[in-house]
């Protein structure tokens, strides 16, 4: 029976034999000893074998022999080998070295060769944390009575304008890529589940080429019912952040070492302030020097310091949106502004939510306002049309938050197998 590498003790010290199945990491012949470190999904051991081995790095073998204490050996641990089995030889002309630190490779080697790539063990614990950010997200939401709903993410028509859509050849018509659930979210509301949320792809046909875009991403999306304001939807976010960074504090420490990264603690997230867009933009072109416009890359960055000496966390929501920069369904306040906002954390935004409108007839307004004809809104009309509760949501974009959590320079870093303008391989 296998041994996974993360069971081994230094107590089985020769009282019995033991199996353990990985790839090989490492190589170091001396000789008379040669000494292989071999790797599974649980960690790393020293292997010690009397004679130069025939099989070369990332080969797969199966090793039998008894576990000896070694304080110069990984984990303090080696295994004298008695049987040795490959169970499938790698070629030796590897693209790209595993077993070094990735911060020596070029992004666009690393992603040239993704395949081979995520085997080292410092970008693999990438996909291990961004995997406990889920699990922690969708556990909180269950808690909260939240229900989890899958969305169709090919869609007939661009029913927010039509812009930074991928069209779809659909048998003999065309149809999109979805921007994000919205719509689908608030039909769900209106059925009565009240609660829900999504974990699904969303693409973006936007042509952009920087380190915090992607043009297909995860979306965390959530939307809620019988909400009083967006200020509810901001508290939500809060306790879900909290859940998350606990988490990721109590179970994913290793990942976080690899990375010399951290979390905010519960009593920093309850402290993020809330600015409206207008303070938000006083603050920034103080700290600028000069009159800054909108919430911009520049900004976001300047907000975040800001936030961490005056609060001590560098995260800000900044509320109250003007009307022309927010989607036609979001819930006016006083007429140019909108009951939205924006999380921004350590220096990137990574969320964007409000309240929506749940009136019909102010909806068609609404539309009106934004250049869109009712008829090409029939279906997504006909939620609140027939009775929608008061409610609002947002989006937590996956890779923004696991890039910002571990330091990473590049969102692409924290996507599986990245796509932008220029790649769509592997």
């Amino acid at each position: 029976m296998r041994t996974l590498i993360a069971e081994l003790k230094a107590t089985d010290g020769g009282k019995r034999k033991v199996s353990v199945c990985g790839w090989v990491h490492r190589i170091r012949d001396l000789g008379k000893v040669c000494f292989v470190l071999l790797r599974d999904r649980t960690g790393q051991v020293q292997l010690v074998l009397d004679r130069k081995p025939e099989f070369s790095v990332e080969s797969v073998l199966r090793v039998t022999g008894s576990v000896a204490a070694n304080a110069k050996a990984p984990g303090g641990l080696e295994i004298q080998v008695r049987e040795l089995e490959v169970l499938s030889a790698a070629a030796p002309d590897l693209p790209l070295p595993v077993n070094q630190d990735p911060a020596r490779l070029s992004l666009e080697a690393v992603l040239d060769h993704r395949m081979i790539s995520l085997r080292n063990p410092k970008i693999l614990s990438v996909f291990r944390l961004q995997s406990a950010i889920l699990k922690f997200f969708a556990a909180h939401m269950r808690n909260e009575g939240f229900t989890e709903v899958k969305t169709s993410k090919l869609i007939g028509t661009g029913t927010e304008g039509g812009t930074g859509l991928f069209a779809v050849e659909y048998f003999d018509t065309q149809v999109y890529l979805a921007q994000s659930p919205q719509f689908y979210k608030q039909a769900m509301i209106a059925s009565g589940l009240e609660r829900v949320f999504e974990i699904g792809a969303a693409y973006r046909a936007e042509k952009h080429e920087t380190p915090r875009h992607l043009n297909e991403y995860v979306s965390l999306d959530v939307e809620m019912a019988f909400i009083e304001s967006e200020q509810e939807l901001m508290d939500l976010e809060v306790r879900i952040l909290k859940s998350i960074f606990a988490g990721l504090a109590a179970e994913n420490r290793a990942e976080l070492e690899v990375w010399e990264a951290d979390v905010p603690a519960p009593d920093d997230v309850e402290r993020i302030p809330r600015l409206s867009h207008e303070e938000a933009r006083e603050i920034a072109a103080a700290r600028a020097g000069r009159r800054v416009y909108e919430i911009n890359p520049e900004a976001e960055r300047l907000l975040c310091e800001w936030a961490r000496e005056e609060h001590g966390i560098d995260a800000v929501f900044v509320t109250a949106f003007p009307r022309k920069k927010r989607p036609f369904y979001t819930h006016p306040l006083e007429n140019r502004y909108t009951r939205s906002f924006d999380l921004l954390f350590r220096g990137l935004e990574i969320t964007t939510g409000g309240q929506r409108i749940n009136d019909y007839a102010m909806l068609l307004e609404s539309a009106s306002r934004f250049g869109l004809e009712a008829d090409s809104l029939r279906d997504y009309l006909d939620i609140f049309k027939y009775g929608c509760p008061p409610h609002g949501g947002f989006a937590i974009g996956l890779e923004r938050l696991t890039q910002k959590i571990l330091g990473l320079d590049n969102v692409k870093e924290a996507s599986l197998f990245p796509r932008d303008r220029r790649r769509i391989r592997p």
